[in-house]
């Protein structure tokens, strides 16, 4: 690197690192430093070669305008200032910290003790922690210009899956690109995408992170992402050759096939934990207005996140830095819109979750965020946190009790009709209210988090022995069961209940009123062994297994036989809830004698048969769906029509019925779909 170099005061806007002519511009927000420094690197990363001050402007943003310098220097911040916990502040100039607004990172993290302020305990740590440290890049990439698919909701089917597992051990694919990006893009994954009727993918969080040192001190990995370094720089070890514009070509292979791409954001908190966290960026720039704290005692945090800290959306600056993430991957990466973890956070003010919050006002104002998918995990563990249903328009939510609701109903639980039928149809008692519709509502059976579709009817009992918690972490309310014997089993018995039993769930779910999201694994009954918290297994276990008999899979075709029945009916993109004064759709509701149900039905707790018929009177079409959760056959008849047949299309057993039958004999456990011909 040249040492010939000339400085100047430096913009303030943007923040981070930008290419201006033959130069870079530094600007960076810490309001309390009493100095700021921006430290360059040699290429190896490994010596730093130049700590030039920074100028202080006002409003709190420090800038440096270096000039020349080439794209792609290394970089880094220091920061001068107090040293006082008790107050929230945490300077230390020992700290190499990342820009939060860096576009790229160079270089591993690596745990080690010269990341702590304090180390020894209550001795101000004057270690440099560079060594350990990924290095700050300049990287200016071009905005996306590619065309979007733009599915509306009504037409919208997401799969849920994780960029290293569902690729990882695909044989198809090469080699150097399973578990990256471009083997999410690459032709075979695609195909399967479309086979399936998938119009989304919905990727586990990209943006950089790192394991937890509690993880890496037991030989494990955090595997799904949620701990975040750094909010613009997508992750680097699904990258083939360190380039970050490999993100940008996955997305774009994947829009010329229409599939859109929503990334699972985690804006509620990052690697840097609690208290006796390390410093790696955000505080030691400006850690009380990055993090919430109690007001009257600043050093200890508000952990409504479970994970030591919360980020502090109140804080202008804070709310800037999320905005301007958000934009920076829809307008630069081209992604389609975004799953927010821990949504209620985003909604939270010192007094509670208000959908009045400044985040949310700030999204539906923007004229480029207020246009893509936005998804709420409405639910955290702080004060007030579950949520659900209290979004504003046009966000959709995670309904986690339609999850709840059609597992119990499955599992052959009692007194579940009544709200059976509020979740397959939308759930107009969660989203009617202020004023949104059936396509507000995110149905799923299964997620990333929890048992896998497979799980659910193989295991009674979690085992997540290879956490290293003791099996205590995971959820133990699984509503699942295990059709008679726990885990693996080669009893025929065993194993066709159990597929039928996935059947009846995925047909269930890809039939409800609301946009249907798939967890990946389920079209080949992927198995974790009974681990419902896999978050930390970067292995066997959480990675699909693509077989030539998954490939095939009967549930993979099943899946696509259910969802081209879906796209040719038009109540499913309907974005307004079905009353008796509608006048095109009509919902009917039936006893297994093919008769009107009664109040009296409604409320008999020991029924666990539902048919209904979802009529369209302009098109003069209309399907009939019979869920049989009993395990007794029920014998049925087919509610009569004015005019035509039923004719059975799908169901999750394969009988000799008479295709056109009036009369017949519903399985235990069996699901049917017939349609009016």
């Amino acid at each position: 690197m040249s040492l010939s170099i000339e400085l100047n005061q430096g913009k303030t806007s943007p923040l981070g690192a930008s290419i201006n002519s033959n130069g870079i511009n530094f600007a960076v927000y810490a309001p309390l430093a009493k100095q700021l420094y921006v430290c360059l690197f040699d290429s190896s990363g490994h010596t730093e070669v130049l700590k030039l001050a920074m100028n202080n402007n006002e409003g709190g943003i420090w800038s440096l305008f270096i000039t020349p310098l080439p794209a792609g220097t290394l970089y880094g911040y220091r920061a001068e200032g107090e040293y006082q916990p008790k107050k929230g502040l945490y300077f230390n100039s020992q700290k190499l910290l990342i820009d939060p607004y860096a576009k790229d990172l160079f270089g591993e993290f690596t745990w080690s003790e010269r990341h702590y302020s304090q180390m020894p305990i209550g001795t101000l740590s004057s270690v440099n922690n560079a060594i350990d440290m990924p290095k700050s890049r300049v990287s200016e990439l071009q905005p996306y210009t590619g065309a979007k698919p733009l599915h509306s909701w009504g037409k919208t089917i997401i799969y849920e899956c994780h960029v290293k597992g569902a690729t990882a051990r695909h044989p198809d694919i090469p080699a150097h690109l399973q578990g990256k990006y471009l083997g999410l893009s690459h032709a075979v994954f695609i195909e399967h995408l479309r086979d399936l009727g998938v119009t989304t993918l919905e990727l586990l969080p990209v943006h950089s992170f790192i394991s937890e040192q509690f993880l890496t001190g037991k030989g494990l990995q955090n595997y799904w992402g949620y701990n975040t370094l750094n909010f613009f720089t997508p992750h680097k070890d699904y990258l083939v050759n360190d380039e970050i514009a490999e993100f940008q070509e996955m997305v774009s292979q994947l829009h010329n096939a229409e599939i859109e791409v929503i990334l699972d954001v985690v804006y509620n908190h990052t690697a840097e934990a609690g208290t006796d966290g390390p410093l790696l960026s955000w505080r030691g720039l400006n850690n009380p207005g990055y993090y919430r704290s109690l007001h009257d005692n600043p050093q200890v945090y508000i952990n409504d996140t479970g994970c030591g800290n919360t980020l502090n959306i109140d804080d202008p600056y804070s709310l800037k830095m999320v905005l301007d993430s958000l934009r920076y991957w829809v307008e630069v990466m081209g992604v389609d819109g975004f799953r927010f973890d821990l949504a209620t956070i985003l909604g939270r003010t010192a007094h509670g979750f208000t959908q009045a919050h400044s985040f949310i006002q700030a999204i539906n104002q923007d004229p480029v965020l207020s246009q893509v998918k936005l998804i709420a995990e409405p639910w955290d563990i702080g004060p007030g946190g579950y949520q659900l249903g209290a979004f504003p328009a046009p966000w959709r939510e995670w309904n986690d009790k339609y999850r709840d609701v059609v597992r119990r109903f499955w599992c052959g639980e009692h007194n579940m009709l009544p709200e059976l039928a509020k979740r397959l149809h939308g759930s107009f008692d969660l989203f009617e209210h202020n004023l949104r519709g059936p396509l507000n509502s995110i149905n799923f059976i299964t997620s990333h988090d929890g048992f896998t579709l497979a799980d659910s009817v193989s295991y009674k009992e979690k085992h997540n022995e290879a956490n290293g918690e003791h099996n205590r972490d995971g959820h133990s309310a699984n509503y699942s069961f295990n059709c008679g014997a726990e885990g693996f089993s080669d009893d025929p018995h065993v194993t066709a209940l159990r597929l039928q039993q996935q059947k009846n769930m995925l047909l269930t779910l890809l039939l409800s009123k609301g946009v249907p999201m798939l967890a990946s694994g389920s079209e080949m009954a992927h198995s974790q062994g009974g681990n419902n918290n896999a978050y930390c297994q970067n292995n066997r276990t959480s990675w699909l297994a693509w077989k030539d008999s998954q490939r095939r899979h009967p549930l993979t075709r099943f899946i696509d036989d259910v969802l081209t029945l879906r796209k040719k009916h038009c109540v499913f993109k309907h974005s307004v809830f079905l009353h008796d004064s509608d006048k095109r759709f009509a919902v009917n509701w039936f006893t297994e004698h093919g008769e009107a149900m009664q109040e009296s039905d409604w409320h008999d707790g020991s029924k666990q048969f539902l048919m209904y018929s979802l009529h369209d009177r302009q098109l003069e079409t209309a399907l009939l769906i019979i869920l049989n959760a009993s395990d007794v056959i029920v014998e049925c008849s087919l509610p009569k029509v004015e005019r035509g047949n039923w004719h059975l299309e799908v169901s999750s057993v394969d009988k000799n019925t008479d295709k056109s039958t009036k009369q017949f004999n519903v399985a235990a456990q069996s699901s049917w779909v017939f349609q009016l011909i």
